[in-house]
Protein backbone atom coordinates (compact mmCIF):
# COMPACT_ATOMS: atom_id res chain seq x y z
CA UNK A 1 0.00 0.00 0.00
CA UNK A 2 1.22 3.80 -0.87
CA UNK A 3 1.00 5.64 2.48
CA UNK A 4 0.57 8.97 1.06
CA UNK A 5 -1.89 11.47 2.70
CA UNK A 6 -4.21 11.02 0.57
CA UNK A 7 -4.20 7.50 1.43
CA UNK A 8 -4.01 8.10 5.18
CA UNK A 9 -7.52 9.85 4.60
CA UNK A 10 -9.16 7.06 2.67
CA UNK A 11 -7.75 5.23 5.74
CA UNK A 12 -9.17 6.79 8.53
CA UNK A 13 -12.51 7.33 6.67
CA UNK A 14 -12.74 3.62 5.57
CA UNK A 15 -11.92 2.60 9.08
CA UNK A 16 -14.53 5.04 10.79
CA UNK A 17 -16.97 4.29 8.11
CA UNK A 18 -16.90 0.38 8.72
CA UNK A 19 -15.64 0.24 12.48
CA UNK A 20 -18.62 -1.45 13.34
CA UNK A 21 -19.86 -3.59 10.81
CA UNK A 22 -19.22 -6.83 10.36
CA UNK A 23 -18.87 -9.62 6.96
CA UNK A 24 -20.87 -12.37 6.49
CA UNK A 25 -18.75 -14.47 8.30
CA UNK A 26 -18.54 -12.40 11.48
CA UNK A 27 -15.19 -10.65 11.18
CA UNK A 28 -14.45 -6.73 11.54
CA UNK A 29 -15.84 -5.30 7.41
CA UNK A 30 -12.56 -2.97 7.25
CA UNK A 31 -10.39 -6.05 6.99
CA UNK A 32 -12.42 -6.23 3.21
CA UNK A 33 -11.43 -2.83 2.11
CA UNK A 34 -7.96 -3.04 3.81
CA UNK A 35 -7.62 -6.85 1.94
CA UNK A 36 -8.41 -4.65 -1.54
CA UNK A 37 -6.18 -1.62 -0.42
CA UNK A 38 -3.15 -4.20 -0.23
CA UNK A 39 -3.00 -5.31 -3.65
CA UNK A 40 -3.42 -2.38 -5.68
CA UNK A 41 -0.58 -0.76 -7.40
CA UNK A 42 -0.75 3.17 -7.71
CA UNK A 43 -2.16 5.87 -5.14
CA UNK A 44 -5.80 6.31 -7.04
CA UNK A 45 -6.51 2.41 -6.93
CA UNK A 46 -5.76 2.75 -3.36
CA UNK A 47 -7.93 5.00 -2.07
CA UNK A 48 -10.71 3.25 -4.47
CA UNK A 49 -9.97 0.41 -2.75
CA UNK A 50 -10.37 1.99 0.51
CA UNK A 51 -13.10 3.80 -0.28
CA UNK A 52 -15.10 1.34 -2.54
CA UNK A 53 -18.38 0.31 -0.41
CA UNK A 54 -18.39 3.83 2.06
CA UNK A 55 -21.00 5.42 -0.02
CA UNK A 56 -22.96 2.25 -1.05
CA UNK A 57 -23.04 1.03 2.83
CA UNK A 58 -22.86 4.15 5.17
CA UNK A 59 -24.64 7.34 5.09
CA UNK A 60 -21.71 8.90 3.28
CA UNK A 61 -22.18 10.95 -0.38
CA UNK A 62 -20.15 11.63 -3.40
CA UNK A 63 -20.63 15.29 -2.54
CA UNK A 64 -18.83 14.64 0.89
CA UNK A 65 -15.65 12.84 -0.50
CA UNK A 66 -15.79 15.52 -2.59
CA UNK A 67 -15.76 18.10 0.31
CA UNK A 68 -12.95 16.11 2.20
CA UNK A 69 -10.56 16.71 -1.42
CA UNK A 70 -10.93 13.77 -2.86
CA UNK A 71 -10.31 13.89 -6.47
CA UNK A 72 -12.50 13.57 -9.42
CA UNK A 73 -11.35 10.73 -10.97
CA UNK A 74 -11.32 8.79 -7.35
CA UNK A 75 -15.15 9.76 -7.22
CA UNK A 76 -15.81 8.92 -10.35
CA UNK A 77 -14.86 5.27 -9.70
CA UNK A 78 -16.34 5.28 -6.44
CA UNK A 79 -19.90 6.23 -8.34
CA UNK A 80 -19.35 3.19 -10.63
CA UNK A 81 -18.94 0.91 -7.94
CA UNK A 82 -21.80 1.94 -6.12
CA UNK A 83 -24.44 -0.31 -7.30
CA UNK A 84 -27.94 1.15 -7.38
CA UNK A 85 -30.31 -1.74 -6.78
CA UNK A 86 -32.83 -0.42 -9.93
CA UNK A 87 -29.99 -1.35 -11.81
CA UNK A 88 -29.36 -5.02 -12.97
CA UNK A 89 -26.34 -6.35 -11.56
CA UNK A 90 -24.37 -7.88 -14.43
CA UNK A 91 -25.29 -4.17 -16.41
CA UNK A 92 -23.80 -2.46 -13.35
CA UNK A 93 -20.83 -4.27 -13.73
CA UNK A 94 -20.49 -3.87 -17.71
CA UNK A 95 -20.17 0.08 -16.79
CA UNK A 96 -17.22 -0.35 -14.16
CA UNK A 97 -15.55 -2.46 -17.27
CA UNK A 98 -15.32 1.54 -18.87
CA UNK A 99 -12.88 2.63 -15.75
CA UNK A 100 -9.57 1.34 -15.43
CA UNK A 101 -9.40 2.45 -11.35
CA UNK A 102 -13.32 0.83 -10.89
CA UNK A 103 -12.53 -2.33 -12.97
CA UNK A 104 -9.36 -2.84 -10.89
CA UNK A 105 -10.94 -2.41 -7.52
CA UNK A 106 -13.82 -4.35 -8.85
CA UNK A 107 -11.68 -7.17 -10.12
CA UNK A 108 -10.30 -7.63 -6.48
CA UNK A 109 -13.77 -7.20 -4.68
CA UNK A 110 -15.13 -10.14 -6.22
CA UNK A 111 -12.27 -12.43 -6.11
CA UNK A 112 -12.43 -11.69 -2.34
CA UNK A 113 -15.91 -11.73 -1.95
CA UNK A 114 -15.79 -15.41 -4.25
CA UNK A 115 -13.48 -16.59 -1.77
CA UNK A 116 -16.15 -19.16 0.15
CA UNK A 117 -13.18 -20.07 2.44
CA UNK A 118 -13.92 -16.66 4.46
CA UNK A 119 -17.12 -18.56 5.41
CA UNK A 120 -17.46 -20.99 8.68
CA UNK A 121 -20.62 -22.11 7.10
CA UNK A 122 -21.20 -22.41 3.29
CA UNK A 123 -25.12 -22.32 2.30
CA UNK A 124 -26.48 -22.46 -1.08
CA UNK A 125 -27.13 -18.95 -1.61
CA UNK A 126 -23.32 -18.47 -0.91
CA UNK A 127 -22.48 -20.48 -3.71
CA UNK A 128 -25.20 -19.08 -6.09
CA UNK A 129 -23.69 -15.42 -5.21
CA UNK A 130 -20.06 -16.85 -5.59
CA UNK A 131 -21.16 -18.20 -9.01
CA UNK A 132 -22.77 -14.92 -10.00
CA UNK A 133 -19.24 -13.32 -9.03
CA UNK A 134 -17.26 -15.49 -11.12
CA UNK A 135 -19.45 -14.27 -14.18
CA UNK A 136 -19.04 -11.30 -13.20
CA UNK A 137 -14.96 -11.29 -13.25
CA UNK A 138 -15.22 -13.15 -16.49
CA UNK A 139 -17.37 -10.02 -18.24
CA UNK A 140 -14.61 -7.66 -16.48
CA UNK A 141 -11.44 -9.88 -17.84
CA UNK A 142 -13.03 -10.32 -21.48
CA UNK A 143 -11.11 -8.06 -24.34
Amino acid sequence: MIYTPLTKMALRLCFEAHKCQLDKSGLPYVFHPFHLAEQMQDEETTVVALLHDVVEDTDQTIDGLRGMGFGESILAAIALLTHDPAVPYMEYVAKIKENPIAKAVKLADLRHNSDLTRLDTVTPGDVARSQKYKAAIELLEKP
